[in-house]
């Protein structure tokens, strides 16, 4: 008796159309990737921009962060420092965000921005509330009607943030932060 072999008819597989799927699929996740990191106007001409570093300067404002250590870690201080680069901005307004409950904390309401803001938050703060919100509006009617013209965000302290033990070598640090973005933003000009 001879045995029978059967064969099953099986799908054909090439590996190049395997290729040519996962190209598609890549290409639409890196789309989906550009279309979420990309900043995008919210609700009329507010801007939302992700400000990511303890160091930021575009969109007409620069802000740098510092922090002071106390003794404690109920004593430290976060430093924040705003500046308007180029752009008028008529005030500010900080909220801290639990990124879980949505709630919002007012730090900062309507500050006039002027040449430089610093706003000191103890660390602990952040516990609650780490996101922030630096919305910046351009008139005092904006800020009346709560419509900002660009809003920062951050998702906590950023972790390049760097700590100092004195007032006077954090100031100094933000001081020089911000001579750096100016001389650059100079040698752009040039």
């Amino acid at each position: 008796m001879q045995a029978t072999m059967m064969l099953r008819a099986t799908p054909f597989f090439h590996p190049a159309s395997a290729r040519a799927k996962a190209k598609r699929i890549g290409g639409v996740l890196l789309l989906l990737v550009a279309l979420l990191a990309c900043p995008r106007p919210t609700g009329g001409a507010c801007q939302e921009v992700h400000g990511e570093n303890s160091v930021f300067a575009g969109h007409g404002v620069a802000i740098v962060w510092g922090v002071l250590k106390g003794g404690t870690e109920e004593a430290t201080q976060v430093i924040l420092r705003i500046v308007a680069l180029g752009e008028s901005f008529a005030a500010v307004r900080i909220e801290g965000v639990d990124p879980f409950t949505q709630k919002r904390q007012v730090i900062v309401d309507g500050h006039p921005l002027g040449d430089r803001v610093d706003v000191r938050s103890p660390r602990p703060r952040f516990a609650d509330f780490p996101h922030r919100e630096i919305k910046l509006y351009r008139t005092s009617a904006e800020w009346q009607a709560q419509v900002p013209s660009l809003t920062i965000f951050y998702h906590g302290v950023p972790d390049t943030t760097p700590e100092f033990t004195s007032e006077a070598d954090v100031l100094a640090y933000l001081t020089d932060a911000l001579a750096r973005i100016q001389r650059t933003r100079e040698g752009r000009k040039s």
